[in-house]
């Protein structure tokens, strides 16, 4: 496996320090949260140009854009359109950067209430995308998040069953997949399989109230739940079934660790990368 830091978790450092402190962590690579400050569909082919040239000398590839683009299955047909011009910028910053994964998100709501016609409009879309990416040589990213469509397993495969491309596959997100309250153990990758490309890492917690720093608030099929962003070990997502299974299966591809509790940027990727190794030591 190969292990990269979310630049997002970095967000308040530049897309060059994020850089360098991905680098000082002892990381293979880098997945960029594509939005300001680091890279996004606006940023200038000088910078995106410059942003490789550091790549290439700490030798950190930079094997994800993580968009912000989608919501198609909730969206206007122009909002789409529009959608799909800024993907079609970020295909052609990937290629500068060498980049072979972009996520996209395909909306909502929750996979508990959407309709048929929610899942129809997403995959068609997506299939749009999918047809630009080929082009590139490029997968499409989707992410099994809560409060979407993709919030388990099963409706992850739902969705996929109606695209037809094939460079298409999902992120399997163990914390996400706890807030949801869903398997995220050694069946869901295994009912994955191929469809499985990327991994993303982080831990949460369920809570009783809001306020303290990193607690939040998300609709699952249990109602309105409350959580705290948490570093491993330290929230209820275990994740050794998870890396046990990723071994198992012999999975050698990208894990992106995001962790966002309220501790300080470094620090909590330091904790949580330390963690990871032990639980691969373990496996």
């Amino acid at each position: 496996m190969k292990f990269a830091a979310f630049s997002g978790v970095l967000i308040e450092y530049s897309i060059q320090e994020a850089m360098h402190l991905t680098k000082k962590l002892g990381m293979d690579g880098i997945e960029i949260a594509a939005r300001e400050p680091h890279i996004s569909p606006s940023s200038s082919m000088a910078r995106v140009r410059e942003v490789k040239a550091l790549s290439d000398s700490l030798a950190l590839p930079i094997p994800v854009l993580a968009s912000y683009i989608g919501g198609f299955s909730d969206a206007s047909d122009s909002e789409a359109k529009s959608f799909l011009d800024e993907f079609k910028r970020l295909l052609e910053i990937a290629g500068v950067l060498g980049t072979g994964m972009i996520r996209v998100f395909p909306g909502g709501p929750n996979a508990f209430m959407a309709q048929d016609y929610h899942y129809a409009k997403a995959a068609y879309w997506m299939n749009l995308f999918a047809e630009e990416a080929k082009k590139h040589q490029v997968n499409i990213l989707v992410e099994i998040h809560n409060d979407s469509l993709v919030e388990t397993v099963d409706s992850s495969l739902r969705l996929l069953g109606m695209i037809e491309s094939d460079n298409i596959g999902m992120i399997h997100d163990a914390g996400n997949m706890y807030i949801t309250d869903t398997d995220y153990g050694r069946e869901s990758v295994l009912q994955l399989g191929r469809h499985l490309m990327h991994v993303h890492v982080k831990d949460e917690l369920r809570v009783a109230e809001l306020g303290a720093p990193g607690t939040f608030a998300s609709t699952t099929r249990h109602g309105r739940e409350l959580f705290l962003q948490s570093r491993l070990g330290e929230g209820g997502a275990d994740h050794k079934p998870l890396f046990d299974a990723l071994r198992e299966t012999g999975y050698s591809d990208w894990v992106t660790l995001e962790c966002h509790a309220p501790f300080p940027a470094y620090e909590r990727l330091e904790h949580d990368f330390e963690v990871v190794r032990r639980l691969i030591a373990s496996a």
